[in-house]
């Protein structure tokens, strides 16, 4: 496939840029399946993937496991490196050349991506240009802040899912994020919906695609493989 391959069209894929988990000193980011399993599904459907973080340039990564396969055959593309190490600044992004937006999760995405206004007016016109917004894990705290044009929250009315307070506590963290992602999203008016600790659970509504924890990263690549095709 040469450079001007016909690509179906591209989706943008938003991952944090904070590398540190609160005051504790751990090491986070985006988590490294939950990029590339969705990736994996899109890339071979024939969508190209570019990436975006709130800082742009090279994103902290968390979950580094390259005896998954996916994850390595994520890592060691030459082209996606390149892309992944050399994220695009929100303000190098043109919404209008996106058919869907997807954020990936790892715990950073709590701190940086909830306050990030540029990220969330790319979020709006994506949306608003019937483009699809997709999330998993921690990644839908890239949506609780999202509004559209019409004053309305994004999630509101609409069934989502992401990060459980049951999976937050079970990780030992809900002390240490700015908020528990469940909570806040109810909050939103989102729909919560979930399936036990760590098992797949993915929802669509009205363009809106949610997953719950990295095993649903997956399900949501697919998931807006369905939705694109629609």
């Amino acid at each position: 496939m040469g450079l001007f391959s016909s690509s179906k069209g591209k989706i943008l894929f938003v991952v944090t840029s904070h590398a540190i988990k609160g005051s504790t000193g751990q090491a986070t980011g985006y988590f490294l399946a939950e990029v590339s399993h969705p990736w994996d599904v899109l890339n071979d459907a024939g969508y190209e993937i570019d990436f975006v973080s709130p800082k742009g340039g090279a994103a902290p990564v968390d979950g580094f496991d390259l005896t998954d396969p996916v994850n390595a055959k994520f890592w060691n593309d030459k082209k996606y490196q390149e892309k992944i190490t050399h994220t695009l600044k929100p303000s190098d992004v043109n919404p209008k050349d996106y058919v869907a937006v997807y954020f990936a999760g790892g715990h950073g995405a709590m701190w940086d991506l909830p306050e990030n206004t540029e990220i969330q007016e790319i979020v709006t016109k994506i949306y608003e240009h019937n483009g699809i917004v997709s999330a998993v894990c921690h990644g839908p705290a890239g949506l609780i802040n999202v509004k559209l044009s019409n004053g309305e929250y994004l999630i509101a009315g609409k069934k989502v899912n992401g990060f459980t307070n049951e999976e937050e506590e079970q990780a030992e963290l809900q002390d240490v994020v700015p908020f528990l992602l469940e909570s806040k999203m109810i909050e939103r008016g989102g729909l919560f919906e979930k399936s036990g600790k760590w098992q797949k659970h993915v929802v669509t509504d009205q363009r809106l695609i949610t997953g719950q924890n990295p095993s649903s990263a997956k399900g949501v690549g697919e998931a807006l493989i369905e939705a694109l095709k629609a």
